[in-house]
Formats: structure tokens, sequence, C-alpha cells
């Protein structure tokens, strides 16, 4: 079996081969037939929603900017994890040069790193929109931003040891397959260690500790909005209640989709990190059964749940998506206010608690 949390974690032993040779066909089939569906649905949802974003007439969102790249992480994972890993289960051995294995090992990684620290980096601008609106209001709208460099690049240099740990090796005379070497006895351990707490435990600490302070404001939101309402009734002409009662549907849903596309993260790799952390550290862990694999393959689910649930909170773009096939019809309005009323909005409500303070 070849998949990636085993090609993150094998070394080149007796065992390992031995294990190898005596392959499960039939849990083979079932891999490669669960690869092909995860694959299929995450390139055309993903591409899809890829081309709606890209074909806006307005400048996107910095929400939208979030979600631009979050599919293109997806699909790096798609087309560089997904794809080379159902094609390896195919062949049942590594085909190809050296440089090609170091590739695909570096890419599989570096899609794990680019969609796991864009929903890090979209969670704390959403902490950023709500707790200090004035800053998010004042940067400018861009495809590319601070953030979302920083995400690219931590995962395009944290993604390096890869290339150095792979390598096309000889496993048997005359056989040849794309395997990694360790330091023994705690090279595998150590390693797999350090990508579960960078990649899973250090991200989700980070996102939890946003959305807490996130549910916090939007709790005094809340009651701010009802002691103005309160005030709507004897001052019938009061703009700071309807602007408070204008913002808070809007703010809400973006924040609700990010706090879906974290819990739906979580789902999905916490069992592959619990089934890798369990592999190196437990000399006696199934690794070969069917449960071990089930767990692994649902990691790659997330690069489908992503587009569905961003899907869900803008109503109108499943209509968006037919409308790209139609051409002749007019581009449909956005069902989500823009970034910029959304901030100054919530600057208004924030210092009317101040004031009323």
């Amino acid at each position: 079996m070849a998949w990636i949390s085993v090609n993150l974690s094998n070394a080149s032993s007796d065992s390992a081969l031995f294990a190898d040779d005596l392959r499960d066909q039939r849990l083979a089939q079932v891999e490669i037939a669960l690869l092909a569906i995860i694959f299929i649905i995450a390139g055309i949802l993903n591409f899809g929603l890829l081309l709606v974003l890209c074909r806006r007439r307005k400048p996107l969102s910095r929400m939208r900017v979030f979600v631009f790249h979050l599919c293109v992480a997806d699909l790096v994972v798609t087309f560089f994890q997904v794809c080379p890993q159902l094609i390896w289960d195919i062949t049942d051995r590594f085909i190809g040069p050296d440089i090609l294995c170091r590739a695909v090992k570096y890419l599989q990684v570096v899609g794990m790193f680019a969609s796991t620290y864009m929903i890090v980096v979209m969670t704390i601008d959403r902490y950023q929109a709500i707790c200090n609106p004035m800053v998010t209001f004042q940067r400018r709208r861009a495809r590319w931003n601070g953030p979302v460099c920083a995400a690219w690049c931590v995962s395009l240099l944290c993604s390096l040891p890869q290339v150095f740990i792979f390598s096309r090796v000889q496993i048997a005379p005359g056989v040849y397959d794309c395997w990694a070497q360790f330091i023994e006895p705690w090279g595998q351990r150590a390693y797999v260690t350090w990508t579960t707490l960078v990649i899973f435990v250090l991200p989700i600490l980070t996102v939890i500790v946003c959305q807490v302070r996130i549910c916090r404001a939007v709790q005094i939101n809340f009651h701010m909005k009802m002691h103005n309402v309160g005030e709507a009734a004897s001052k019938p002409s009061s703009s700071r209640a309807s602007s408070v009662a204008g913002v808070s549907k809007a703010r809400v849903k973006t924040v609700k989709m990010t706090v879906f596309i974290v819990l739906a993260y979580i789902i999905c790799w916490t069992p592959f990190f619990t089934v890798q952390l369990w592999s190196v550290w437990d000399v006696e862990a199934p690794t070969q059964s069917a449960t071990f694999t089930i767990l692994m393959l649902l990691a790659s689910l997330n690069s489908c749940v992503n587009p569905c649930i961003y899907m869900f909170f803008s109503g109108k773009l499943p209509k968006r998506l037919v409308s790209l096939i139609c051409v002749g019809q007019p581009e449909l309005k956005e069902s989500m206010q823009e970034e910029a009323t959304v901030v100054s909005s919530m600057y208004i409500s924030l210092k009317s608690l101040s004031d009323c303070r």
C-alpha cells in the first residue's frame, strides 16, 4: 500500500517489503475506487468554484480572496496528491525517475500545508475583521495579500524536507520504488510527530483561539443590537440601529462559514494524523488493515467538502455555475454583501457600543 501517510513514514525494511508483497488486492481495488471518486468530485467542484470567482466583474472581497486560494490549495491536493497516489496504487510501484519521485512527494505535502494554513489565515482575517474592523477596512483588496503570500511561503518552505527524505531506491533486485530513509531509530518518529504538530496541532489551536474570541465579539454585538433596537422604538429615525441590524446577518454568515470549514478540516484530518502517530509510535499497529486504509482516505475528502460549504453559504452560487454553461444569461446578483460595507458597518456598531458605555 502506497498511500501518502505510509509514504510519509515508511522505511525500506524487510518487514515492509514482505507486507507490500502480500498486498490485499480487494482492499487495493476499494482504495483505487475511492481515490478515483474523490479525484473527480474534488476536481470538478474546486475548478468550477475557481472559474466562478475568476469571472466575477467586481473585485474580489477579502473573504473571497481567501476562498479563491483555498480552492487553489485544494486543487494542488487533488492533482498533486490524490492523482499521483491513484496512479501509484494502480501500478503498485512508483513509475518514474528519481526527480519525479522527489517532486511528487514534495507537492503532496505542499498541498497539505497550503490547505491548512489558508484556513488559518482565513480565520485570523475573520478575527481581525470583527475585533479590529478599522484595521481590516484600511487594507486594500487584492488577489494576493500578505496573509495569503505568507501561507504559500510557509507551505513551500516547510515541505522541503520531503525532497531529501524520499528518493527512488532499489527495494529488491530489479525493483525500484519511491521510499523514505530515516535516521534510526528516532528519525521516523521525529518527522511524523513534527508534521503532525505543524500541519494539524498548532493550526487547530490557533483557529480555536480565534473562533472563541470571534464568538465573544459576536455575542457583545448581539447585546448591543438588542439595546439599539430598544432605542429605535423611541427614535424611529435612528440610523445606527438600522446599520447594526443590517450588518449582523452578513457578518454571522461569514463567521459560520469559517467555523464549518474549520470543523470539516478537523473531522477529515483527525483520523489521518491519529493513524500516522499510531503507526510510528506503536510497533504492533495494524498498518495493513482496512481500517487504517479507510481512515487515511478520509483526509482527501476535505478538498471535496470545502467548495460545498462555500456554495451552501453563498446561496446563488450553484446558479452561477449553471450560468457559466449558459453564456447568454446575465450575471446573477451576489448573495453576500461586499466586505467593505460589512467592515464599515461593524466599526459603526462597535463604536456605538463604546459610546453607550
